[in-house]
């Protein structure tokens, strides 16, 4: 009866469903049922793999017990790893998930409602507070679910029957709320499967009522948030005028907070260690989000030094503003182009506003991603037709469809593998859908309009895959002419860029793709809890397959951008510029500071530097070398 509570089943392959349907309509009702799910509700039955006999199970090694990390002493520095920059200091505000401790049975059937209601009662308000005080209106509307999530008669009215079955008012409300988060998060609609978050997240507030757990007060005054981690949707939903600073002890440079982080211009220092949680909450902390360093209760000199870096960093930010719309020309007279990363039309308007030459790397997925089903063609022309309106002439770069591995659409669902990053994304997904490709290739020529179109295809690792490409592009442009047109590929696999002296034969343009080039070639995820401090797109190896890229295209007089976050990262502009990359593209908060990195170097100088980084044999060497130069 409820379709909430019909896709919170979370019901996965194999599983077995119970069926019971009321006596006046059982007869019609369960074979109908029954033979819609035997059917596939829609989708094609395919035979469940063979059950093979289970391992006997081995009894548990005894693990020694892990040490406690010790919090940094006073006036200590912790090297961490530069996620965004900026300096940034405030009373740490530490957000640690508590354990709690309560009885698993009630006193009274009467007396555990009543705690569970007058809880209710004090979250709702705390809430109100938090709404009143939201200078945001996405952060409001996320505050406004939570209380509509309080009052879930699905959740109370389970809450209700175990109090009478004796339960204590934590025990059944935490069962229920993690039950139902469970539930949530193993659904394949990643919009419904990020709600567990937020049913967790009142959860908790309640429990921390129920077990008189005090709330840990948001500070007055601008703070650091402390946490393990920060996901994206944390980062996200954060208020820049409240947050100062963002210090976690697990995560790395190119994840998807730190990325989020940057765009809203907050400073993060991320993988600093498991002693950052044990940081008394309200000690003062200072990071440097572009060296990634933390200072715990910063000795005074030391606090007047970073005032003034900070002081010094934003006139050389109001500088380069002021200067946004002029070109990006080093001081002996060579030009780097710099573009923009968007995700969707609405981008573009603010990118030509900050100084956009053109946009670099239009996201298409986002597109897909904002509707319920596959944006048909005519959707899609709109959407890019609204991109190049507001380029007025300036080129569009364009990465066709590029979901798989951590990013899935829910209308297109892919078989589980066992590491989705080396399975099927990108290219190798959109090649065995030809239909989709064909369709979004159609909608790009027609809204092109005789208008600079660069079209790049992501993940190609191998000459086939960007044939196959080409020819269903070739085709395609044969139906719907367009002068300005050239083909691409993104260098973000390592056998891409070992194949870039074949390869730039035939392509008009390489983009490389730094945050996903990085992960591949290190073999850490970037995601990874504790690994993803290491990927390092500065470390010598990521920039070999840079030179090797830059110099294949060159000999063939094909030009080179970079598109990662690694372009818009200070210590590295010197970098790919001395390396010979072509175009930089990065946010549209980035573009005037990128552009005032290029100023103030000299080609000469910015190419030795880039020669000595290729002889290093750590990212921590090569961004100690450019510190100093």
């Amino acid at each position: 009866k409820s379709l909430s509570k019909l896709l919170s089943l979370g019901a996965q392959r194999g599983q077995t469903l119970e069926l019971v349907a009321e006596p006046t309509i059982a007869d019609d009702a369960l074979p109908a049922l029954l033979k819609a799910i035997e059917e596939g509700l829609g989708e094609e039955v395919e035979p469940l793999p063979a059950v093979t006999e289970a391992a006997p199970q081995q009894a548990p090694v005894a693990k020694a017990p892990k040490a406690k990390p010790q919090a940094p002493r006073t006036g200590a520095q912790v090297q961490g790893v530069a996620a965004a920059p900026g300096i940034a200091m405030g009373p740490a505000h530490i957000q640690v998930l508590h354990d709690f401790e309560y009885p698993q049975l009630g006193e009274s059937v009467a007396l555990e409602r009543e705690r569970l209601q007058a809880a209710l009662g004090q979250v709702r308000q705390d809430i109100e507070g938090l709404i009143q005080r939201a200078q945001a209106q996405a952060i409001r509307e996320i505050f406004v679910t939570h209380q509509e999530m309080l009052d879930d008669p699905a959740l109370t009215d389970e809450v209700a029957a175990r109090l009478q079955q004796g339960e204590s008012a934590a025990a059944a409300w935490n069962t229920v709320i993690e039950a139902a988060a469970v539930q949530q998060e193993a659904l394949q609609d990643a919009l419904l499967a990020e709600r567990a978050a937020d049913l967790r997240d009142i959860g908790r507030r309640v429990l921390a009522q129920l077990c008189g757990v005090p709330t840990l007060e948001e500070p007055k005054e601008a703070y650091i948030l402390v946490m393990d981690e920060v996901g994206p949707s944390d980062v996200a939903r954060l208020d820049p005028a409240r947050v100062a600073g963002i210090l976690t002890a697990r995560g790395g440079a190119t994840a998807h907070s730190a990325i989020v982080a940057r765009a809203l211009g907050i400073p993060a220092v991320v993988g600093a260690g498991e002693g950052v949680l044990q940081i008394a909450a309200g000690t003062a902390l200072l990071i440097d989000g572009q060296r990634g360093l933390l200072t715990v209760a910063p000795a005074p000199e030391v606090l007047e030094r970073a005032l003034a870096d900070r002081d010094r960093r934003e006139q050389r930010l109001q500088a380069a503003a002021e200067r946004r719309m002029e070109s990006a020309v080093t001081l002996d007279g060579h030009a780097v182009e710099v573009f923009a990363n968007i995700g969707e039309s609405a981008g573009v308007a603010k990118a030509v506003e900050q100084g956009a030459e053109g946009v670099g790397l239009l996201r298409t997925e986002l597109i897909f991603m904002a509707h319920s089903q596959a944006p048909d063609e005519a959707v899609q022309e709109a959407e890019y037709r609204r991109v190049l309106d507001g380029l007025r002439g300036r080129p569009l770069v364009v990465r066709t469809l590029d979901v798989g591995g951590d990013k899935p659409l829910p209308y297109w669902p892919i078989d589980k593998e066992e590491n989705p990053f080396l399975g099927v994304r990108g290219i190798r997904l959109t090649l065995q859908r030809p239909d989709v490709m064909e369709g979004q290739l159609r909608a790009l020529l027609r809204a092109a309009d005789n208008r600079p179109l660069r079209i790049m295809f992501p993940m190609v690792g191998s000459v086939e895959e960007w044939r196959q490409a080409k020819d269903m592009t070739e085709r395609v442009r044969r139906e719907i002419p367009v002068k300005d047109l050239q083909l691409g590929i993104m260098i973000e696999v390592p056998s891409a860029a070992l194949l870039a002296p074949v390869l730039a034969r035939e392509v008009d343009f390489f983009s490389i793709g730094t945050n996903d080039l990085t992960q591949y070639t290190l073999a850490i995820d970037r995601g990874h809890p504790t690994l993803s401090a290491q990927a390092d797109g500065l470390h010598p190896a990521v920039l070999q397959l840079i030179d090797i890229t830059v110099r294949a295209a060159h000999d063939y007089g094909k030009w080179v951008g970079v598109c990662g976050e690694l372009a818009a990262d200070p210590l590295a502009v010197p970098l790919l510029v001395g390396l010979g990359v072509d175009e930089l593209s990065v946010s549209a908060r980035s573009i005037a500071e990128v552009k005032a990195g290029v100023r103030e170097l000299t080609l000469s100088h910015a190419q030795q530097l880039a020669r000595h980084a290729l002889g290093l044999g750590t990212a921590t060497q090569v961004r100690a070398l450019v510190e100093k130069s």
